[in-house]
């Protein structure tokens, strides 16, 4: 199988050494992404939920280039600076996949880049 670079101008450009999400066969796999403005590249420091908000809207469009929606999404793993925003992060997690669940992880973490509260990356299947 040959693997396949993901590109889109509407998610944040990648702020280190590698690619927005990588296509291999029908599997999508994301980058961890924060609530960075995809136009802007400028770090939206809010709420756990704004925050929250921002970083699936950006895994979303990094599934739309490849022409799938969150549905598609078969397993979620999700990084907090403070596992006592779980349930505010859950809040807007559970809208965006509210017909299609995932299988998740959830962890604290040290630190996230650029002070985030939250990370979260994908991977999705094309078919299946």
């Amino acid at each position: 199988m040959i693997k396949k670079g993901i590109h889109t101008e509407k998610a944040p450009k990648a702020i280190g050494p590698y690619q927005q999400g990588i296509r291999l066969g029908d599997l999508i796999f994301t980058s961890g992404q924060i609530a960075l403005d995809p136009v802007t590249g400028n770090f939206l420091a809010g709420e756990i939920e704004q925050e929250t908000e921002l970083t699936l809207k950006n895994i979303s469009a990094i599934l739309e280039a490849e022409g799938l929606t969150m549905e598609h999404v078969i397993k979620a793993t999700v990084y907090l600076s403070d596992m006592n925003d779980f349930a505010r992060m859950n809040q807007v997690y559970e809208q965006c996949f509210a017909t299609s669940k995932p299988a998740r992880a959830c962890v604290q973490v040290a630190a996230l880049p650029k002070g985030a509260k939250v990370e979260i990356d994908v991977i999705a299947a094309a078919h299946g």
